[in-house]
């Protein structure tokens, strides 16, 4: 088994709810599709490249610890709209330096009801809830 990628599309939240407050041209609206390793780590990582095309404002910073253990303290930006096949879900983004890989993780994935099919290499909509996403409130 290998590793897993979507195709993702991010959003500026902030830009779309100016938008449907009528303050903005939905048109105007920054957005970018990417190809996102899906990671079971924390949260939604992207770079700065990123960061900056959507014009993403910091919100924290947090320190992370990376695979080889070093900590390294992070901005932490938002809101970002994740769109995947017929789902969404708004969260915060850690930016990663330079030009790193965009890591779709935990957080999203669990906001987005979707499921990673490793012996596809796939991520797919929950078959449990196909064509809404469901969430548990116990």
């Amino acid at each position: 088994m290998g590793l897993t990628y979507a195709e993702i599309e991010l959003a500026n939240a902030g830009e779309i709810y100016l938008a449907q407050r009528g303050y903005m041209i939905p048109e105007n609206i920054k957005r970018k599709t990417v190809k996102a390793l899906v990671d079971s780590a924390y949260m939604l990582a992207i770079n700065e490249q990123i960061k900056d095309e959507l014009n993403l404002l910091k919100v924290d910073e947090q320190l992370a610890e990376l695979a080889d253990g070093s900590k390294i303290k992070l901005e932490i930006v938002g809101p970002v709209e994740v769109r995947f096949e017929n789902r969404r879900a708004n969260v915060d983004a850690m930016v990663l330096p330079g030009d790193s890989e965009v890591l779709l993780g935990a957080v999203p994935l669990e906001e987005l009801d979707v499921v990673i099919l490793p012996s596809e290499q796939r991520l797919v909509v929950n078959p449990a809830s196909p064509d809404i996403a469901k969430k548990s409130l116990k």
